[in-house]
């Protein structure tokens, strides 16, 4: 099963700030509730792990990060992540594109396209609910991501999202996910907005 993500997080701050950031592989995926960059093989190879857990269920995988290219003057990189679950029950590829674009009146924006293919037992939980994981997931990480920008600049603002940044979430919030999945689903059969 293929997931296609096209999102776009705002930061307060610089873009060459983000940007410095965004190539801070370890700093990024640390970003992401469960991630962690275990090893660096080079230059543009690395090994990490994330760690999901959603109720009583845990899911763990072990991958590759491969980044197949930095365009400073686009400020923007390209990498294709790899992994499995330990168990040998799924697995999963991602293609992604993210690029610091600047906001007229100041600050900028994260913005982020990735194809991402699951297979095994992961794909069983269909299209609808692999875009609503995504999306909590992703929410969290832009959130994260945001914090860690704002906390590279200087005063009030900045040694406030530096708190924020040091008490992230290690893990996928499942509380606010379930309630996430809840919401969504309750506005589709009363027909409200997201």
């Amino acid at each position: 099963m293929q997931v296609n993500l096209d999102k776009v997080f705002k930061l307060s701050g610089p873009a060459s700030n983000a940007w410095t950031f965004l190539q801070d592989i370890p700093a990024v995926a640390r970003c992401l509730p469960g991630a962690e960059i275990t090893e660096q093989v080079d230059d543009a190879n690395y090994k990490g792990t994330v760690k999901v857990k959603i109720g009583p269920a845990t899911a763990n995988f072990k991958g590759d990060i491969n980044i197949k290219s930095i365009d400073a003057s686009k400020q923007q990189i390209q990498m294709v992540g790899k992994g499995g679950d330990v168990k040998g029950t799924s697995s999963a590829t991602m293609d992604l594109t993210a690029s610091v674009r600047e906001l007229e009146g100041g600050g900028c924006e994260l913005v982020g396209y990735a194809e991402v293919s699951v297979t095994g037992k992961m794909a069983s939980l269909g299209g609808r609910m692999m875009n609503q994981v995504s999306d909590q997931i992703l929410n969290q990480f832009g959130d994260n991501f945001a914090n860690q920008v704002l906390a590279m600049g200087e005063g009030e603002a900045a040694e406030a999202a530096a708190e924020k940044a040091a008490q992230q979430p290690k893990e996928l919030n499942g509380f606010a996910f379930i309630w996430s999945l809840l919401m969504n689903n309750l506005r589709k059969v009363f027909g409200g907005s997201k």
